[in-house]
């Protein structure tokens, strides 16, 4: 695999330019708590290798979370020791919402998804273009694939949006994770397994912009089951994408395409609602810097996906989940 020198300049480029300017914002924005700057690489690093790798990026950020000791439910203070809040006691919420440490690192593993964002941007503007076209009506193939993300899209959008609160209480945490591990890594197997034995039934070439709308939303709501921690977003179209009958890279590509509105979604709902808490728990540096690494290691991890995938398949990451999975269970519940 080799990665263009320009994706790894224009990637360093926004990391500098992403740092610089959270110096400069930092100096009038005292945080409430520390995130180390090795921690603040650790998650940009992990964000960007596993976003788009099926191996669930919010898995391994929720057990990053914790190796790093983010996991602090303790309301936090200000200097003078008053009790800082997300949200104030209020006649609605008597007990309101503490500021805690945790809070912010749930809210921090979402926002740098940016950096992921910016990646894909980089890589696929050509795409881009084509869709910008086609919206003003001036490509047919940019319409349909345009058309296609947003089949594809607004199932797991509308049903983020609905279990967003629920999803945040029940399942973040280790025993979600291993449960989505395993599951997603059978079904890999099974998918793999099926794209072999119709690798002559589909498209002739298999394109995004190929889909029917009807494929496109099926492709859209296997990609709601990704909302269980540890499942994979990137796994579920790619699996759907088989189904749909496209081949690896291609559904890899469509997979990238369609996590552009899923993860900016994701990344606005949050920094709506707990955005400004995580800022100051944390200060505009290190969210800036996981994000500017993210990027970075998002370039690398995408490149390295179509190379690996187009030879062997979802399989070596299946047989990986299920390590992972024992790892973890026998670091966490025995």
């Amino acid at each position: 695999m080799q990665l263009s020198p320009r994706f790894l300049c224009s990637g360093l480029l926004l990391a500098t330019a992403l740092t610089l300017n959270g110096h400069a914002v930092e100096k009038s924005i005292p945080p409430a708590a520390e995130l180390s700057v090795g921690a603040a690489i650790t998650l940009g690093v992990i964000e960007g290798v596993t976003e788009f790798l099926p191996i669930s990026s919010t898995g391994h950020l929720i057990i990053t979370n914790h190796i790093l000791g983010l996991e602090s439910d303790r309301q936090l203070t200000d200097p003078s020791g008053r009790l800082l809040w997300h949200q104030r006691p209020s006649p609605e919420s008597p007990t309101g919402v503490p500021l805690t440490v945790k809070l912010a690192a749930d809210t921090y593993t979402v926002i740098i998804q940016a950096g992921a964002i910016a990646a894909v941007l980089l890589l696929y503007w050509r795409q881009m273009v084509v869709m910008l076209i086609g919206l003003l009506g001036r490509s047919s193939p940019g319409l349909r694939l345009l058309r296609n993300i947003v089949l594809a899209f607004l199932p797991v959008g509308i049903a983020g949006f609905l279990l967003h609160d629920w999803i945040d209480q029940h399942l973040f945490s280790p025993g979600a994770v291993i449960g989505g591990l395993v599951a997603g890594a059978i079904l890999m197997l099974w998918a793999e397994r099926w794209r072999r034995a119709n690798s002559g039934i589909g498209f002739s070439r298999g394109e995004p912009a190929e889909l029917t709308p009807r494929k496109a939303i099926g492709i859209g709501c296997a990609q709601c089951l990704s909302l269980w921690p540890g499942t994979s977003r990137s796994m579920m179209t790619i699996v759907a994408g088989y189904l749909a009958g496209m081949n690896p890279v291609k559904a890899a590509e469509f997979s990238f395409l369609v996590g552009l509105p899923t993860l900016a979604g994701a990344a606005v709902f949050k920094a709506a609602k707990s955005g400004p808490a995580m800022i100051a728990v944390f200060g505009w540096i290190d969210v800036l810097l996981g994000a500017g690494v993210a990027a970075i290691s998002s370039l690398l991890a995408v490149k390295f996906l179509l190379h690996f995938i187009s030879r062997h398949g979802l399989a070596g990451f299946a047989y990986y989940r299920l390590v992972l999975a024992l790892v973890l269970a026998v670091f966490y519940l025995l």
